[in-house]
């Protein structure tokens, strides 16, 4: 019998007639069951006569399937297959926890810690492989990627394969998809899946030449519908519907809605679902909507989001660390260090881009490639501190002079103090508790013990520089 770890990817591959337009006129579909658990999920055609059938199962045990088709030979398919432990490093597919959080389905908390490289697949292979190698030691858990090539500054080269039949000089046809660029996103996002790096799937953009971004409502349903049915099975997939959705002005607010809610219909595994946006924020607080996906330069409103949509706010966008001569390309590393811990410590999550003028334009937001700015092992240091955090830090309070808190049970806290040059703070702790502290400096990465113990209204020291935090424990 086949074994296929739990949250792995089981798949049925099929063999039909290629009459017609199979992508459009052969419907297939598949009910698994363990126990008294039944999963529906849809199938989808990958060329050369191969239908497909992929599933994620969750339980461990032996699990069922029966398909179902309108053509004979796909109708009725009967099998099983063992679903055994998930393997070290396999926590399965991300969801919110308890409102504001994140965990994996096994347990493990995850705090996001991403970047951003739009077009990395489609570039060349020893770009990408590049790309990768860089991931690989890098503290980002998160990725941001465009499913559709790019086209815009430092961004102009052809793909290397299309997702439809058809040419951009003849014209492209959206009712048939090009399996081989499918595949190939699919093999990226396994690479991404060893690294334990979750691939925030941009699905529509409007930086486009080939005429992706004006399909037409139809196509981009049936877009969606044959990328779920290819994707929902990877446990690291999230779906982002658009980068920048309200430049896409061609998209009336009503099929933003009805893309959501057909993925939501679609999709068995319920991925992660939200929208990025320019300058108009989409209604976050939609029953569809998993959690926020913001552009913003103000990390001061975290606190504001997270009161008005009650869902956890990942800040994708709050400018890049760079050099190039747009505004949003070239702010300095103590800058985009500062926007990260400054929305970290007000209960939210921000996202990292960089932008550094390159001879070949290979920027990194871009293409991918290398790192070349200093915040990256900046981020790495924060990470390390939240990840030795209680798990789920929500925004407190703890005095007039800390505007940017976070913290659990009175047990601990964490403080930011960002540009402030402080040489002490009052804080009011909770009465009858006794804490010891650390200051952090956050810029050149070091954690010192402040001397003594603290308890209620308290001043502590700190060393009148920039960028300083405080970790508060209790004893």
């Amino acid at each position: 019998m086949q074994k296929t770890e739990q949250w792995g990817i089981f798949e049925l591959s099929l063999k039909g007639k290629e009459e017609g337009n199979p992508f459009v006129d052969v419907h297939l579909g598949a009910q698994f069951q363990f126990q008294n658990r039944k999963v529906k999920v849809e199938g989808f055609y990958d060329g050369d006569g191969i239908f497909r059938l992929r599933f994620m199962p969750d339980r461990v045990g032996v699990w069922s399937y029966t398909s179902q088709s309108n053509r004979k030979e796909l109708d009725g398919v009967t099998g099983q297959f063992e679903c055994v432990p998930a393997t070290e490093g396999n926590h399965g597919p991300v969801h919110v926890k308890d409102r504001l959080h994140f965990t994996y389905e096994d347990g493990t908390p995850f705090v996001p810690f991403g970047t951003t490289c739009y077009a990395w697949t489609h570039q060349e292979k020893e770009l990408e492989e590049q790309t990768l190698q860089t991931l690989a030691h890098s503290p980002f858990n998160k990725l941001r990627m465009c499913v559709f090539p790019k086209h815009y500054a430092y961004n102009q080269n052809e793909p290397l394969y299309n997702p439809f039949e058809g040419s951009l000089e003849e014209g492209w046809d959206f009712s048939r998809f090009q399996p081989k660029f499918f595949r190939h996103l699919e093999e990226r996002i396994i690479d991404l899946m060893k690294l334990g790096i979750e691939a925030d799937l941009i699905l529509f953009h409007p930086y486009d030449r080939w005429g992706y971004s004006s399909m037409g409502k139809e196509a981009n349903q049936r877009y969606l519908r044959y990328i779920v049915s290819r994707l929902a099975s990877f446990r690291n997939v999230w779906w982002s519907f658009a980068n920048e959705y309200d430049l896409m002005k061609q998209f009336p607010m009503s099929d933003w809605d009805d893309y959501f809610r057909l993925v939501q219909e679609k999709d068995p595994f319920q991925h992660l679902r939200s929208i990025h946006n320019c300058r108009l924020f989409y209604d976050y607080g939609k029953p569809w909507v998993t959690h926020c996906s913001i552009q913003s330069s103000d990390l001061t409103k975290v606190n504001e989001w997270l009161e008005t949509y009650q869902k956890p706010v990942i800040v994708d966008e709050c400018r890049y660390e760079g050099n190039i001569s747009r505004y949003w390309g070239n702010i300095a590393a103590c800058e985009m260090v500062y926007r990260i811990w400054e929305g970290t410590v007000r209960g939210g999550y921000v996202g990292h881009g960089e932008t550094f003028v390159d001879p070949k334009d290979i920027l990194w937001w871009a293409k991918g490639g290398t790192l070349h700015g200093q915040s990256p092992e900046r981020i790495s240091f924060l990470r390390g501190i939240m990840e030795e955090a209680p798990r789920d830090l929500e925004p407190v309070w703890i005095g007039k002079d800390t505007r940017a808190a976070i913290g659990k049970e009175n047990r601990y806290f964490l403080a930011y103090y960002g540009i402030s040059q402080s040489v002490y703070k009052d804080l009011c702790l909770p009465e009858g508790r006794k804490y010891k502290m650390d200051v952090i400096d956050t810029w050149d990465m070091t954690i010192s013990p402040a001397l003594g113990i603290f308890e209620g209204n308290c001043r502590v020291p700190l060393p009148g520089k920039q960028y300083i935090a405080l970790r508060i424990r209790e004893v």
